[in-house]
């Protein structure tokens, strides 16, 4: 290539004959990208590595703060379930490269992982450094060829254009992976800039929508100023248990972000509320009649602790979504202790969120993750339309289709 090569950190080596013949460049330097690149390299094609970012792997860090929930020990019927509409083309993606293989992948890597109490699969050191360093080490000794602060920018005829510190590089290639991610958390990197380009090459892309997100919540400003930040433990949605996190401006955390892509969905049609079971533990029998037993004259903070255990943040949720006439009836105040409709105002918005929903239409692409279109272009990671709930399904996942889509490469090649 004769590309200019500001931020190349590996150059590509030990290949020769017909693969060293071949010019293959990922765009996109995330989980996805990183296994399309350990894919294709390790076959013994030169591979170059194109990241708009300073850094590769920077969404991979962010996970690891929490840890780095790369995956989930459920059996893989289960696994499969969580992916909805997209299940029928994923699952045998994610079958080639299950969340065994991805435990044994990291070992491979230095990093033994364990199971936590609720499934998810970590590495013991809990967090991503170690394992990125050592990946992008495996990498380098493979021959990959990175290339920071190369931002893609479209095409010009059947060349690659790529925005670079030194002004505009355009690239002819015999193969490329695109793995540029989704729309949130764009400042590190995933903007969904490259829409409009597939779009104008036919390629039909659905709208991106917030996953795993926060809504908005018209809170009163006395609630707010009292209660923004605090933890809302042991309550239920429905059969599922978790916590969530008052906010300035609604509702965060687990079993929100559980329940987001339903109440996403409801949103769009109409009003909606998310509605919460402040006393999973109790019956709405038995709440009433423990309310009853409370002296007549006992404030209403004093009727919910004693008859109902609820105090703090709960108390104040009952106080902010219910009226007057509900709080000075036994039985209506039980039954909104077990169903208190928190009402919605919208998704938080798409930056924010931690994954998305939209992208590439999978009738766009063939069971290769090739773009029908475009041949010799491949798709993976969160560039694809699929949404799966937090848990590690989201890296598993997006490590699969970046292993598909080198795999895809391949056989391209030898096609």
């Amino acid at each position: 290539m004769n590309a200019k090569t500001s931020g190349l950190t590996a150059v590509a080596k030990g290949c020769s004959g017909l693969a060293m013949d071949k010019r293959i460049a990922i765009i996109g330097g995330g989980p996805a990208g990183l296994m399309a690149a350990e894919v294709i390299s390790e076959a013994g094609y030169p591979v170059t590595i194109y990241e708009g970012m300073p850094t590769v792997g920077r969404k991979l860090l962010m996970a690891g703060k929490s840890g780095l929930n790369l995956t989930h020990a459920e059996v893989m019927g289960d696994f499969f379930s969580r992916f909805g509409a997209a299940r029928e083309r994923l699952e045998p993606v994610l079958a080639a490269f299950d969340n065994e293989a991805v435990r044994s992948w990291a070992a491979g890597l230095g990093s033994e992982t364990f199971v936590g109490s609720s499934g998810r699969v970590f590495p013991k050191a809990m967090k991503a450094s170690p394992l990125l360093r050592a990946w992008l080490e495996r990498l380098a000794e493979q021959g990959v060829a990175i290339r920071t602060r190369h931002r893609w920018a479209g095409f010009e005829g059947e060349t690659l254009v790529f925005e670079t510190p030194e002004g505009e590089v355009r690239e002819p290639f015999d193969a490329v992976v695109l793995a540029l991610g989704g729309a949130s958390w764009p400042r590190l990197g995933s903007d969904a800039a490259w829409v409009p380009w597939l779009k104008a090459r036919g390629v039909a892309v659905d709208p991106f929508r917030p996953a795993n997100c926060g809504f908005d919540v018209d809170w009163s400003e006395h609630f707010v100023e009292r209660f923004a930040g605090a933890p809302v433990k042991a309550v239920a949605v429905g059969p599922t248990r978790g916590e969530f996190v008052i906010s300035r401006t609604g509702i965060e955390g687990s079993l929100v972000y559980g329940q987001s892509a339903a109440l996403r969905d409801r949103l769009e049609v109409g009003p909606t509320a998310l509605v919460l079971d402040l006393a999973p533990d109790r019956t709405a029998e038995r709440l009433e009649r423990d309310l009853a037993r409370q002296p007549a004259k006992a404030s209403f903070s004093s009727r919910l602790r004693k008859g109902a255990g609820l105090d703090g943040v709960k108390a104040g949720l009952v106080r902010e979504l219910t009226g007057e006439a509900v709080r000075g009836d036994h039985g209506a105040l039980a039954g909104a202790i077990k169903a208190l409709a928190v009402r919605l105002v919208r998704p938080r918005p798409i930056a924010e969120a931690i994954s998305v929903a939209g992208g590439v239409g999978w009738s766009e692409v063939d069971a290769r993750l090739m773009l029908k279109k475009l041949p010799g272009m491949f798709v993976a990671g969160e560039m694809l339309d699929w949404e799966a709930p937090t848990g590690g399904y989201l890296l598993t996942a997006c490590l699969a289709t970046g292993r598909a889509a080198g795999q895809g490469v391949l056989d391209h090649l030898k096609a």
